[in-house]
Protein backbone atom coordinates (compact mmCIF):
# COMPACT_ATOMS: atom_id res chain seq x y z
CA UNK A 1 0.00 0.00 0.00
CA UNK A 2 1.35 3.42 -0.92
CA UNK A 3 1.39 5.93 1.89
CA UNK A 4 1.00 9.64 1.46
CA UNK A 5 2.33 10.76 4.86
CA UNK A 6 3.67 9.68 8.24
CA UNK A 7 1.22 9.83 11.14
CA UNK A 8 2.21 10.27 14.77
CA UNK A 9 0.24 9.26 17.83
CA UNK A 10 -0.62 12.83 18.84
CA UNK A 11 -3.04 13.01 15.92
CA UNK A 12 -4.59 9.56 16.26
CA UNK A 13 -5.37 9.90 19.95
CA UNK A 14 -7.40 13.05 19.30
CA UNK A 15 -9.92 11.05 17.28
CA UNK A 16 -11.09 9.32 20.44
CA UNK A 17 -10.90 11.93 23.21
CA UNK A 18 -13.88 14.24 23.15
CA UNK A 19 -12.01 17.07 24.87
CA UNK A 20 -9.22 16.94 22.25
CA UNK A 21 -11.18 16.30 19.05
CA UNK A 22 -10.64 18.85 16.35
CA UNK A 23 -11.56 19.48 12.76
CA UNK A 24 -7.85 19.22 11.94
CA UNK A 25 -7.57 15.71 13.44
CA UNK A 26 -10.75 14.65 11.66
CA UNK A 27 -9.37 16.00 8.36
CA UNK A 28 -6.26 13.83 8.79
CA UNK A 29 -8.48 10.81 9.44
CA UNK A 30 -10.41 11.51 6.24
CA UNK A 31 -7.16 11.63 4.26
CA UNK A 32 -6.03 8.31 5.70
CA UNK A 33 -9.09 6.55 4.34
CA UNK A 34 -8.12 7.47 0.81
CA UNK A 35 -4.35 7.68 0.96
CA UNK A 36 -3.07 5.36 3.66
CA UNK A 37 -0.29 6.25 6.07
CA UNK A 38 3.08 5.02 7.23
CA UNK A 39 3.97 4.68 10.90
CA UNK A 40 6.94 3.33 12.86
CA UNK A 41 6.58 0.10 14.82
CA UNK A 42 6.04 2.04 18.06
CA UNK A 43 2.84 3.71 16.83
CA UNK A 44 0.36 1.03 17.94
CA UNK A 45 1.97 0.90 21.39
CA UNK A 46 2.16 4.66 21.76
CA UNK A 47 -1.47 5.23 20.77
CA UNK A 48 -2.64 2.37 22.97
CA UNK A 49 -0.63 3.71 25.92
CA UNK A 50 -2.13 7.18 25.47
CA UNK A 51 -5.63 5.69 25.44
CA UNK A 52 -4.83 3.66 28.56
CA UNK A 53 -3.60 6.80 30.32
CA UNK A 54 -6.82 8.57 29.31
CA UNK A 55 -8.86 5.63 30.61
CA UNK A 56 -7.02 5.72 33.94
CA UNK A 57 -7.85 9.43 34.21
CA UNK A 58 -11.52 8.68 33.46
CA UNK A 59 -11.40 10.62 30.20
CA UNK A 60 -12.52 7.61 28.17
CA UNK A 61 -14.22 4.34 29.08
CA UNK A 62 -12.69 0.90 28.78
CA UNK A 63 -15.29 0.05 26.13
CA UNK A 64 -14.39 3.18 24.16
CA UNK A 65 -10.72 2.18 24.27
CA UNK A 66 -11.61 -1.25 22.90
CA UNK A 67 -13.66 0.39 20.14
CA UNK A 68 -10.78 2.77 19.33
CA UNK A 69 -8.29 -0.09 19.11
CA UNK A 70 -10.57 -2.03 16.77
CA UNK A 71 -11.08 1.09 14.66
CA UNK A 72 -7.33 1.66 14.33
CA UNK A 73 -6.79 -1.98 13.32
CA UNK A 74 -9.02 -1.38 10.31
CA UNK A 75 -7.26 1.75 9.05
CA UNK A 76 -4.98 1.56 5.98
CA UNK A 77 -1.84 1.91 8.08
CA UNK A 78 1.50 0.51 6.97
CA UNK A 79 3.72 -0.24 9.96
CA UNK A 80 7.44 -0.21 9.29
CA UNK A 81 9.05 -3.04 11.25
CA UNK A 82 11.45 -2.12 14.01
CA UNK A 83 15.16 -2.70 13.54
CA UNK A 84 18.31 -1.93 15.43
CA UNK A 85 19.37 0.33 12.56
CA UNK A 86 16.14 2.36 12.77
CA UNK A 87 16.54 2.64 16.55
CA UNK A 88 20.08 3.92 16.12
CA UNK A 89 18.95 6.43 13.49
CA UNK A 90 16.17 7.63 15.83
CA UNK A 91 18.69 7.99 18.65
CA UNK A 92 20.92 10.15 16.44
CA UNK A 93 17.95 12.30 15.39
CA UNK A 94 16.87 12.60 19.03
CA UNK A 95 20.32 13.84 20.02
CA UNK A 96 20.53 16.27 17.12
CA UNK A 97 17.01 17.71 17.56
CA UNK A 98 16.45 17.44 21.33
CA UNK A 99 13.58 14.98 20.93
CA UNK A 100 12.61 11.76 22.62
CA UNK A 101 13.67 8.68 20.68
CA UNK A 102 9.97 7.96 20.19
CA UNK A 103 9.32 11.29 18.46
CA UNK A 104 12.57 11.02 16.55
CA UNK A 105 11.36 7.70 15.10
CA UNK A 106 8.51 9.54 13.33
CA UNK A 107 10.82 12.28 12.07
CA UNK A 108 13.39 9.79 10.80
CA UNK A 109 10.69 7.73 9.07
CA UNK A 110 9.29 10.79 7.30
CA UNK A 111 12.79 11.87 6.31
CA UNK A 112 13.82 8.48 4.92
CA UNK A 113 10.63 8.06 2.89
CA UNK A 114 10.43 11.73 1.87
CA UNK A 115 6.89 12.02 3.20
CA UNK A 116 5.20 14.83 5.10
CA UNK A 117 4.62 14.34 8.81
CA UNK A 118 1.24 14.74 10.54
CA UNK A 119 1.71 15.76 14.18
CA UNK A 120 0.30 18.11 16.78
CA UNK A 121 3.45 17.87 18.91
CA UNK A 122 5.09 21.30 18.94
CA UNK A 123 8.65 20.06 19.54
CA UNK A 124 8.32 17.52 16.75
CA UNK A 125 6.92 20.16 14.40
CA UNK A 126 9.88 22.46 15.12
CA UNK A 127 12.35 19.62 14.63
CA UNK A 128 10.71 18.66 11.33
CA UNK A 129 11.03 22.21 10.03
CA UNK A 130 14.71 22.37 11.07
CA UNK A 131 15.33 18.99 9.42
CA UNK A 132 13.68 19.93 6.13
CA UNK A 133 10.80 17.47 6.62
CA UNK A 134 7.52 18.90 5.41
CA UNK A 135 4.48 18.94 7.67
CA UNK A 136 1.13 17.73 6.46
CA UNK A 137 -1.11 20.71 5.92
CA UNK A 138 -3.84 20.23 8.47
Amino acid sequence: MASSFVLDASVAVRWFLDDERSTEADAVLARIAGDGVLVPAIWPYETTNALLAAQRRNRISRGDVATALEFMQNLPVSIEPASALHAERAWNVALARSLTVYDAAYLDLASRHILPLATFDDALRRAARKSGVSLLRI
